[in-house]
């Protein structure tokens, strides 16, 4: 994020955002543009407060931190902004909060400067300021035909530009301004989520490796279903009919055949490449099934081995086998 110098002690970096043509993840950065980032990272805050025009998308932006885990508090009075990180930081049954604050808090929005700047000497805290031009301010608030909050006497347009200039102490002090002219709501949320949230959310989501057998039917709970059927069938040799695939000898037998090796890695990198792209969309939990013919042996097997390896690589696994006692 570049860094502008103000003469102000409080060193704000503030920096306008705008969707582009996407990067490849591994070239994106917050700042968007190769400026420096700030020296904490958007992730560490534990308190992040929004605000910004009215009609420039707070409410998506609070639902994308919600979609975090953030304890979401919108319009809460700015004096009392102090009392509530305080309790945050005692209870320690809130560790991340977003909260919300616009316009509607009047004359009171004159102390959230003063408010904000104590804040920030005591808890790691970034300021979010959303803004969009006259133009798309006009348009969404014609699609909602809702009001504008300085009052339905005052022209609408004219309410913007007083707002706009009722804010701008409050820009100065943001982290991040984010332009949301550019954005759709999912694209909004899309890009709140991949900045703030921690490196630990990406491997909370609770992923289910289920084998089942197709004479059984399918469950009906599945996000993704692999067919392995085409593996050869431990169930026609005598001395593992009566084992399932959770049997060493049973799985090094079906191990044993190279296609099961090359579907494993396929698979394993299929899968590696697809849940975090399902974390980014907001999904707490993956149901991924294995299915053979009666769910006893290669299914089984299949879903240990699959759960066991996306474990290894730090995603948050368990496996449940629903016909092997079938």
């Amino acid at each position: 994020m570049a860094r502008k110098s103000k003469p102000k002690a409080d060193g704000a970096a503030v920096k306008t955002l705008q969707r582009r043509k996407p990067l490849p993840r591994g070239q994106r950065g917050a700042a968007g543009s190769g400026g420096r980032l700030k020296a904490m990272p958007l992730s560490k805050a534990s308190i992040v407060v929004v605000t910004g025009m009215s009609g420039s998308g707070k409410g998506t932006v609070l639902k994308a931190f919600e979609d975090l885990g953030f304890f979401c508090v919108d319009n809460l009075p700015v004096d009392l902004i102090p009392k509530f990180a305080e309790l945050s930081r005692t209870s320690g049954e809130i560790p991340r909060a977003a909260l919300g604050v616009d316009i509607r808090e009047g004359e009171a929005l004159r102390r959230f400067p003063a408010i904000f700047r104590a804040l920030r000497d005591e808890t790691p805290a970034i300021l979010i300021f959303l803004q969009a031009s006259d133009e798309v301010l006009l348009r969404r608030f014609s699609e909602t035909r809702r009001p504008h909050p300085l009052g339905s006497a005052l022209p609408l347009r004219r309410g913007i530009e007083t707002e706009r200039k009722l804010l701008a102490p409050i820009r100065k002090l943001a982290n991040l301004v984010i332009d949301t002219g550019r954005f759709n709501v999912h694209e909004l949320k899309q890009f709140v989520s991949e900045r703030f949230q921690s490196p630990a959310d990406e491997r909370s989501m609770l992923i289910s490796c289920v084998s089942f057998g197709y004479r059984h039917g399918l469950p009906s709970d599945s996000d993704l279903v692999f067919d392995v059927r085409f593996l050869p069938n431990p169930n026609y040799i005598p001395k593992f009919h009566r084992l399932s695939g959770k049997h060493p000898a049973v799985a090094r037998f079906i191990r044993s055949f190279a296609q099961t090796e090359e579907f494993l890695r396929h698979i394993t990198e299929l899968l590696v490449y697809l849940i975090p792209h399902y974390i980014r969309e907001g999904k707490s939990y993956l149901t991924i099934s294995f299915g053979c013919t009666g769910g006893r042996h290669r299914s089984v097997m299949m879903a240990e081995t699959i759960s066991k390896a996306l474990a290894r690589r730090g995603f948050l696994t368990k496996v449940s086998h629903r016909d092997i006692a079938k």
